[in-house]
């Protein structure tokens, strides 16, 4: 019996959307899917978190923008996008194509951005649900961010609750002294699965030129380096949420998606390891499905938390 990314050992369920497999590509590594379209089968992979969207148009930070680390890689794109409405127009005919689960990033400024984003994606129709992206600067309350203040952050879920009855997945960040207080505030606030982990706020320095690597100073840390701090979130998290877990961080085979579901994760986003593996989603449901037929596992829940 040959491993495959849609076997039924891999099917499962996640805030009410059927996933052909516990594998999602995470926001930011594909794109808005269509860009990949002719070197990944999204039929094969579980689900899709397109790149950030914003009220507005943003142009993103100066270059450069990625730099590779040691297991991993720093990135600086600042959250570049063409804009809600840009995107209904010109992008979205073709994602409604794409043959997989589709969740919109949503970001703003101000809780009014995220309420702005889902309203018009709900009106233009055609996507699965919305994941929160909160480590955001909410201007309105001096430049505080959404990812680290329960009071904010339930303010923001709340605001995208009322907005949609789609599921509401909520983004967190780990640069923050304690997530559980963040993911209480997150589930009682509205949200139907919480993903995590975000970026670790890191830099790099040009030792000889006497300046930052990235042309916006810091960047996000992410690959393989974070996975261990990843893990620990997500086993921490699962045990103070009664709503599902999603593993983001240096998942980069089907044996590292194995250990985040064994956390307490319910699916697994796969974002870095795409820069040097495109079809890196698809790979990696075959290689968990591999995973389980070698231990013998009927089916991947048995994976959940255990």
């Amino acid at each position: 019996m040959r491993p495959s990314a849609t076997s039924e050992r891999l099917r499962t369920e996640l805030c009410g959307l059927e996933l052909r497999n516990p594998v999602i590509a995470a926001s930011g590594s594909c794109g808005y899917g269509v860009e990949l379209a002719d070197l990944v089968d999204w039929s094969q992979v579980g689900g899709l978190v397109l790149k950030g969207l914003s009220p507005e148009p943003m142009q993103g930070n100066p270059p450069p923008r990625l730099l590779e680390t040691p297991c991993g890689m720093l990135n600086s794109v600042g959250l570049q996008n063409v804009g809600v409405r840009a995107f209904i127009a010109e992008k979205l005919p073709a994602v409604r194509r794409l043959p997989t689960v589709v969740l919109a990033n949503v970001f703003g400024s101000q809780t009014e951005d995220y309420v702005e984003v889902i309203r018009a994606l709900e009106q233009a129709g055609g996507l699965d649900g919305y994941e929160l992206n909160v480590s955001c600067p909410n201007t309105k309350k001096g430049g505080m961010y959404f990812g680290s203040d329960p009071g904010l952050l339930s303010e923001v879920v709340s605001a995208a609750r009322q907005a949609t009855s789609r599921p509401l997945i909520v983004k967190l960040s780990p640069n923050v002294a304690d997530i559980k207080p963040l993911a209480r505030a997150a589930e009682e606030a509205g949200a139907d699965a919480l993903s995590l982990i975000n970026t670790l706020r890191g830099l790099a320095i040009d030792a000889r030129r006497r300046r930052p690597r990235l042309g916006a100073g810091f960047g996000g840390l992410s690959g393989p380096a974070i996975k261990p701090v990843a893990l620990r979130f997500v086993y921490e998290v699962s045990q103070v949420v009664r709503i599902p877990v999603i593993g983001i961080g240096g998942i980069s085979n089907g044996e590292d998606a194995a250990e985040f579901l064994l956390a307490g994760a319910r699916a697994v986003q796969v974002g870095t390891a795409t820069f040097w593996d495109p079809v890196a989603p698809v790979r990696i449901a075959r290689e968990l499905d591999a995973f389980l037929l070698e231990e013998g596992i009927p089916h991947v829940s048995s994976l959940y938390g255990a």
